[in-house]
């Protein structure tokens, strides 16, 4: 009797509370958090802590089983739309290009520095040796992935690599697309992923990369077709390069996780860099399928040198206002 009466007098307190958050709730599942006014968002909260508090008492004083399973369900339900995932996939997206990544790059930009910084030291390095002493480029570019393109090609097939535009059926160009694509993500998560070896071979990665455009750069340039090339390559280098250059920074961030982790344990700076570093990796991916699409398609079917350059600044001036404008309105936009 004493325990029905208490019950009792626990749901006669509280229950005015439960049955709000119940209908808001339900307001929500039905309608959508749009649908709910400025003043009940705010209540939400409230009831909801109300509530929470409600039921650990009742679990506390073994109350009615039904109530406890009541307020089980209504607090996972109203936890959903106060913590959960309450956008839509579009919004998700948006959110994602327009703050997440482009701060997240932002944030890191020494990272991002260092790491295309080693990229064009090899490509320097690659060009200087080659053209020094051609046996290099066997050692950079393996056969498998010349192309047959080596010191022995004729000046007219090394031109015909880059004007020849006699492989354009759209099923050929979309397999090369995908190949492309694959292809650079795989390298790009690679360079990420070895972060965690000390960032060493991360660092190596970056700058053989390097070294193989380096050298490619020399054979050309022998032959009076170094521009020739640039055009061809940027046409989608501009951004592959860049997104190879985000991973290989992702895998640095990792790096000096475990090498400098300050004033926090190893692991605990990786799970607070881990998030940023995984962020950079998902945009960097999404560039290389736009790059493999500019690479299998754009770059073949665009044989104007000129045109081939203008395409190129305009992706450079596009990445590069991207990151800086809407990284850096990201960063004060969190602190504000």
């Amino acid at each position: 009797m004493e325990a029905g009466l208490k019950s009792y007098k626990f749901r006669k307190d509280r229950e005015a509370t439960w049955v709000e958050l119940d209908a808001l709730v339900a307001q929500a599942e039905k309608k959508g958090v749009k649908s709910l006014s400025a003043e009940e968002m705010m209540r939400l909260p409230n009831l909801y802590r109300a509530t929470l508090s409600s039921l650990s008492v009742a679990r506390s004083i073994s109350l009615d089983l039904n109530v406890v399973r009541y307020l089980e369900s209504l607090c996972a339900r109203a936890y959903f739309f106060i913590y959960g995932a309450r956008s839509t996939l579009r919004d998700a997206i948006s959110e994602f290009f327009l703050v997440s990544f482009p701060g997240a790059v932002w944030n890191a930009r020494w990272h991002m520095m260092l790491s295309l910084g080693l990229l064009i030291l090899g490509i320097l390095v690659g060009y200087l040796l080659v053209g020094q002493n051609a046996d290099w480029y066997y050692s950079f570019i393996p056969q498998e992935l010349a192309g047959g393109r080596s010191p022995t090609s004729t000046t007219e097939a090394l031109r015909g690599v880059i004007y020849d535009s006699e492989e354009t059926a759209a099923e050929t160009l979309s397999a090369f697309a995908s190949f492309l694509f694959s292809h650079n993500s795989m390298v790009a998560m690679l360079s990420f992923a070895l972060g965690f070896a000390l960032g060493i071979p991360t660092i190596l990665l970056m700058f053989y990369n390097g070294l193989t455009i380096g050298a490619l750069t020399s054979l050309y340039a022998s032959r009076g077709l170094g521009w020739d090339l640039w055009g061809w390559l940027l046409i989608h280098g501009v951004t592959e390069l860049l997104a190879i250059a985000l991973c290989g920074g992702a895998g640095i961030i990792l790096a000096s996780s475990l090498v400098v982790p300050g004033q926090y344990s190893r692991l605990e700076m990786l799970a607070r860099n881990g998030k940023r570093a995984g962020q950079i990796v998902i945009g960097a991916v999404a560039m290389l399928f736009f790059a493999a699409l500019l690479e299998g398609f754009a770059r073949q079917l665009i044989n104007d040198i000129s045109v081939r350059y203008t395409i190129a600044f305009l992706s450079g001036a596009f990445w590069l206002s991207y990151f800086i404008g809407l990284g850096r309105k990201a960063k004060y936009g969190r602190q504000s």
